[in-house]
């Protein structure tokens, strides 16, 4: 078995990482920036090199590298942490990743493809043609692609790319930057109006899909690979915000229908077939099993103030 760093272990992605590498027998490590008590924890912030000196006293055959400011809008109302955690944090790690020799797994966003009007997005698009990303968290997650690409090229180094699709499911605590899934319920449950965009569609991939194919990355680490993970329903947003009314018995009056989101591009539909062969990614849960699980956590969570 492996020892393995996940940093941002304590995130939506990353809780479920760590507790799904520990059944596998994996000794985990991890880091974020939580105070947390555990005698495999760091606290630190990947953007301050000192910081990170403790962490790599040890050696570590993988670190998954999960850490990064999320999301569209908070991208732009919080730009300047945005760029200093994803780019100079991303930075960082890979400088240790020169002086400790660990494999890296890094985890990118869909965000990347930007404004590609393909049909069906491939791994290789963004190397065949220029795309031009929309805000500033895909051209953060864009250029830790870039940084990922020239240390691979200068100095070797092993790294695996993870572009994740709308993941979505228990686990993630609402604020107003979080995914389109958690926002429309959590707004749903406590009836506050949202906006839902006509005409865009996504694939949705629910979280118990997604946890495994990470974790196997370890068992079968390619270096120099990128992979789409993502799920295989392909519907629009307005489908899943009418099926969130359905499960949370939402008031439809809550709903502004809109022409565009400038922040964002219209339609996403992933080229899983790669992740499916080299990783085993098998994604199952259709959103009307996904989302009533969803739902029924927030509740726990949060209640209805309906």
């Amino acid at each position: 078995m492996a020892k393995i760093l996940v940093i941002g272990s304590k995130g939506t992605l990353g809780s479920p990482l760590v507790g799904v590498l520990q059944s596998r027998g994996h000794e985990v490590w991890e880091v974020d920036l939580q105070h947390h008590q555990g005698d495999k924890y760091f606290r630190a912030d990947i953007a301050e090199y000192r910081q990170l000196e403790r962490v790599f006293e040890r050696n570590y055959d993988f670190v998954y590298l999960l850490a990064a400011e999320f999301g569209r809008i908070n991208g732009e109302h919080y730009y300047d942490t945005l760029w200093k955690t994803n780019v100079i944090g991303t930075r960082n790690i890979l400088e240790w990743q020169l002086k400790k020799g660990f494999r890296l797994v890094f985890t990118s966003s869909s965000e990347i493809y930007g404004e590609a009007a393909e049909p069906v997005l491939t791994e290789d698009l963004p190397l065949k043609k220029t795309i031009i990303q929309h805000n500033d968290y895909a051209l953060t997650k864009w250029v830790n692609e870039v940084q990922v690409l020239n240390f691979e090229k200068k100095f070797q180094s092993p790294i695996v790319r993870l572009r994740l699709f709308n993941a979505y499911g228990p686990g993630e605590y609402y604020h107003p930057y979080r995914s389109v899934v958690c926002l429309f319920v959590y707004r749903a449950l406590k009836g506050i109006p949202y906006d839902v965009f006509e005409g865009y569609h996504r694939v949705f991939m629910y979280v118990d899909d997604l946890i495994p194919t990470m974790a196997n990355v370890a068992n079968n680490f390619m270096p120099g690979e990128v992979y789409n993970i993502g799920g295989k329903e392909y519907r629009s947003v307005k489908e899943l915000s009418d099926l969130v009314l359905k499960y949370t018995k939402g008031n439809p009056k809550l709903v502004s229908y809109l022409p565009e989101d400038k922040h964002n591009t219209v339609s996403k539909r992933p080229d899983i077939r790669k992740a499916m062969t080299d990783l085993g990614h098998d994604p199952k849960v259709v959103l009307e099993d996904g989302l009533p699980m969803t739902v029924e956590w927030m509740k726990k969570i949060y209640g209805e103030d309906r």
